[in-house]
């Protein structure tokens, strides 16, 4: 199956799947729930795909089998993210921004987190990069960790069974079959959207900031006043 690529070769869900199979799938769905290199993966896509791609027989193996296997990757995934968050704890806000670790991600993952509490392990689920640090802010947090396990295996089925379940679903309507191409197109661009729109909202936020700075200064000769008083 040949499709259009969008943006690097190695980021589109078919080339992923044609290349590494399922084991491949597996990986990047551990690696996108827990560790920090994860976030740019192509979770959601990757998993929609998977179905289709089962219910087409490009895949042989059960759907029930795959997604069993992805639940299990992604509730193990979030199992390391949480251990390591425990483990670094604080030091985490303290790392320095570099090319594939910024701040800003830890940052809304905590938001997340402490807005929806527990249940942001299920939600996350469904929010690019901010899937891949809620778990670590999770452990850093030291949430009770049976209520944690609960959580993770919620969001896990939820997620990797039911996103998988969706793709194979459509994957039999005679429609979505003959146009699988087009529609595995249509699946890399609106996973995208959510990144794209949480950018444009950090820099919209970013530039009232730096507008609104110069209003909150204290003016030089202000302080003499103040401290004389």
């Amino acid at each position: 199956m040949n499709t259009l690529a969008l943006g690097p070769s190695w980021l589109d869900p078919d080339y992923l799947i044609t290349t590494f199979g399922l084991i491949g799938v597996l990986v990047i769905v551990f690696a996108e729930s827990g560790l920090l290199i994860g976030f740019f993966l192509p979770g959601d896509s990757l998993l929609f795909t998977t179905g289709l791609l089962v219910t087409a027989g490009k895949i042989d193996m059960p759907l029930w089998l795959v997604c069993t296997l992805i639940v299990l990757a992604a509730v193990i995934g979030d199992q390391v993210g949480y251990l390591f968050g425990r483990k670094v704890g604080p030091a985490l806000f303290k790392r320095p921004d570099s090319r594939l670790f910024k701040q800003e991600n830890v940052e809304k993952a905590h938001d997340f987190f402490e807005k929806y509490g527990p249940k942001s392990l299920v939600l996350a689920r469904f929010v690019p990069i901010v899937r891949t640090f809620t778990p670590i802010i999770a452990g850093v947090s030291r949430m009770n960790y049976r209520s944690f396990v609960t959580f993770n295996i919620i969001g896990g089925v939820l997620w990797g069974a039911g996103v998988t379940l969706l793709g194979a679903a459509l994957g039999k309507v005679e429609f979505v079959h003959k146009n699988i191409e087009a529609i595995l197109i249509l699946i890399v661009l609106i996973s995208v959207v959510p990144i794209a729109i949480e950018f444009l909202r950090a820099r919209s936020k970013n530039k009232k900031e730096a507008a609104a700075a110069p209003d909150t200064e204290v003016p030089p000769g202000s302080r003499g006043r103040h401290a004389r008083r």
